[in-house]
């Protein structure tokens, strides 16, 4: 009896240990994919103060700057359609389906960047091509994101999600790191001169191995098993957009209450502080983005360090703490940042900017449990993709260019602060009175609901 016993605890164990191993061989998969979009999207928007004088009118640097943003915005901007087009897909055919297609949208798209003919050469048409490609980019990204979140989380187990998921959400900012790095090793290896007119395409050449890299590594996942169960107890969605438009109360609430914060604290603190060190201090290219890259190394962990933290405590808390202290504390900041400046003291802005990488981690590490939690399995997908990309798309994706606008157009450097504080104290107020907490939610047992229902 003892033996059999025994032979049974082996037996589960050995099946917990295959789980657990096929989970992470899904995590890396996902995340590897999902990091390889984010650097490709990204890299544009690292090379913004570079690329501006190839893709448009040479003689106003100033304009040139904010039109390449403005190109880098629209990105953002079709990240909400994305978001449907491709959530459809997801909740319709299959998670692993749609992030496929995304991922090889991305890819070309920023493999192609790289191949455009300059304004000197073929004139209007140069900034023309570059915002298709950009559009593309945010058709696909507004896709990308949801798939692999929402993949990851359905085959997590309740009570872990938010550790889990942290590892999707470190994939944002290690693709910005990695293009920095990219960037920075081949600014390093070319003269100046060379860099500027042709060496930054490199990275967007490099893109296709990336790509080929991470195909490889998708292709071979399976579908999300509670998905797959959904599927077979014929309970998916047959019209995920207009269930999803039921919900508009929720996914209001969900974007202004978590996104919108948390969009405009990721860009603040990761893409306005490298335009407010390059273009309103002054500090050298490499050099700013060496101290961008070493706050970003010091800060990633925390994003899996405030995933665990909301299994423990809740998303909400986590989350609306991040928003409250870059309510507090991004104009002393900021404030330090141009008292760093001169005298140059490198240790103190990588500190300021570590600091708005820490709460980065605090409004984004949990937020992919969150919003797999707030909506159901069957246009989960559709549900978490709108309002998701509708804050880091809109209200977050513009903040470089609403904030560099507000300076240019006052001659006050820290005007560009007004529009992230505001925004993420809207989402602290309305996250923290009108927003459920979601971290004990059991995603399995709705699934479960939904086949005993379709049994009887």
């Amino acid at each position: 009896m003892e033996a059999r016993a025994g032979a049974h605890a082996a037996v589960v164990q050995a099946r917990a240990h295959e789980t657990t191993a096929r989970l992470w061989h899904v995590i890396a998969a996902s995340t590897g994919g999902t990091l390889i979009e984010w650097y490709d999207f990204y890299i544009y928007g690292s090379l913004a103060t570079v690329i501006a004088g190839a893709f448009f009118p040479p003689g106003h640097p100033t304009a040139a700057f904010l039109a390449t943003l403005a190109t880098f915005a629209t990105g953002f901007a079709v990240r909400p359609f994305g978001a449907l087009v491709f959530g459809r897909i997801g909740d319709l055919v299959g998670r692993k389906y749609a992030f496929l297609v995304t991922l090889t949208i991305m890819g070309g798209s920023t493999m192609a960047i790289g191949l455009v003919p300059s304004y000197a050469s073929i004139g209007l048409f140069a900034p023309l091509i570059v915002l298709l490609l950009r559009l593309l980019q945010g058709l696909a990204l507004g896709g990308e994101y949801g798939g692999a979140a929402v993949y990851v989380a359905e085959h997590a187990p309740d009570g872990r999600r938010g550790f889990y998921t942290s590892f999707i959400q470190t994939t944002a900012t290690l693709g910005l790191f990695v293009s920095l790095g990219v960037i920075l090793a081949v600014r390093l290896s070319l003269p100046e001169a060379d860099f500027n007119a042709w060496g930054w395409r490199v990275p967007f050449l490099l893109s296709s191995v990336l790509l080929a890299l991470s195909l490889y590594m998708r292709v071979r996942l399976k579908e999300s098993p509670l998905f797959s169960r959904l599927k077979q107890a014929g309970r998916t969605s047959r019209s995920p957009l207009r269930e999803t438009g039921r919900n508009w109360k929720l996914m209001a609430l969900a974007l202004f209450g978590a996104t919108a914060g948390q969009g405009v604290v990721w860009y603040t603190g990761q893409f306005y502080a490298l335009y407010f060190l390059q273009n309103t201090l002054k500090v050298p290219f490499v050099t700013s983005n060496v101290i961008i890259a070493v706050a970003l190394a010091l800060g990633t962990p925390f994003f899996i360090f405030f995933g665990w933290l909301s299994d423990k405590v809740g998303r909400k808390p986590v989350m609306m703490a991040g928003n409250l202290l870059a309510v507090l504390t991004y104009y002393p900041i900021y404030q330090a940042m141009k008292a760093f400046s001169d005298p140059f003291n490198p240790v103190g802005l990588t500190l300021m900017v570590f600091l708005q990488v820490l709460y980065v981690t605090m409004v984004y590490g949990p937020i992919a449990a969150f919003l797999v939690e707030l909506f159901p399995a069957k246009i989960r997908y559709t549900s978490l993709s709108l309002p998701y990309h509708l804050g880091n798309g809109w209200f977050g994706g513009f903040t470089p260019l609403i904030a560099s606008s507000a300076v240019a157009a006052t001659g006050n450097i820290y005007a560009g602060l007004v529009y992230p504080v505001a925004v993420a104290a809207m989402t602290f107020v309305v996250g923290t009175l009108l927003v459920k907490e979601t971290h004990k939610v059991s995603i399995w047992e709705e699934v479960e609901g939904l086949e005993a229902a379709g049994a009887e």
